[in-house]
């Protein structure tokens, strides 16, 4: 019954309700019934955990998303991870979490992975790591391409979050599942392929005004460009790595 998880999955769908958030499911089929598979997702917003689980509730499923262990630092966070029976993620050396998931899979659960590791400040994909496609091939399961899209209007990197009675609406689109067929670099080929279609394919649909910070440049949007973005994270990067030096 796992009835933290249950719990968490009641709460985010009151939550939503309560605030006016519509999400719209689709694809939804496409998560297996049964067995094991990676559910690969875009990350644009520190919310996205939950209206990708509410997509995987929709096929009575549960999804054990790998998490970076720096999370475990906060109490709560740290209960419910341990709670959910997700995976911390030594970004240093995730040998360990890697094979977890592997094993995960193999015994038949869904493993939830952000192969962009990081939120992406253009919301737009950016470089995948390896990881998803790796894992898939290990034990032979599907990747099952997941994009959620609106979140980051709620709460993302770089803006005040926006979590009130706003009524944002939210889209999730699962993808068909890939065969783990190939070399790594095939399937995280494929993978990316299909995930950059659904993304545009869901831009599309959604509304996109004109200069709006959460609409990609590449639609007329404030969002920085790709190139922009990376630039942002690498200075992000720097200045955490001063301030872990200062403190050591």
């Amino acid at each position: 019954m796992e009835p933290v998880y249950r719990s968490i999955e009641i709460v985010a769908a009151g939550a939503a309700r309560a605030v006016g958030t519509r999400i719209t499911y689709q694809g939804s089929e496409n998560i297996p019934r049964h067995g094991g598979a990676v559910i690969a997702m875009n990350h644009i917003s520190y919310l996205d955990y939950l209206p990708d689980g509410l997509a995987s509730r929709r096929r009575r499923r549960r999804v054990r998303y790998l998490i970076k262990q720096e999370a475990l630092h906060v109490g709560i966070v740290a209960w419910i991870i341990n709670r959910t029976r997700c995976i911390p993620v030594d970004r240093r050396a995730g040998a360990a979490a890697y094979a977890e998931a592997v094993n995960r899979l193999r015994a038949g659960e869904l493993v939830g992975v952000f192969p962009e590791a990081t939120i992406s400040r253009s919301f737009e994909l950016k470089e995948f790591k390896s990881g998803a496609a790796r894992m898939a091939l290990e034990a032979q399961v599907p990747i099952v391409p997941m994009i959620i899209w609106g979140a980051h209007r709620m709460w993302t990197k770089d803006h005040p979050k926006c979590l009130g009675r706003r009524q944002i609406p939210i889209t999730v689109r699962v993808g068909r599942p890939l065969n783990p067929v190939g070399t790594a670099v095939e399937v995280d080929t494929a993978l990316r392929r299909a995930m950059t279609r659904d993304l545009y394919a869901v831009q599309e649909q959604y509304p996109h005004p004109a200069g709006a910070y959460w609409v990609p440049a590449r639609l007329g949007g404030g969002a920085p460009t790709p190139e922009e973005a990376r630039r942002r994270d690498e200075a992000e990067l720097a200045d955490r790595a001063r301030r872990h030096a200062g403190r050591s």
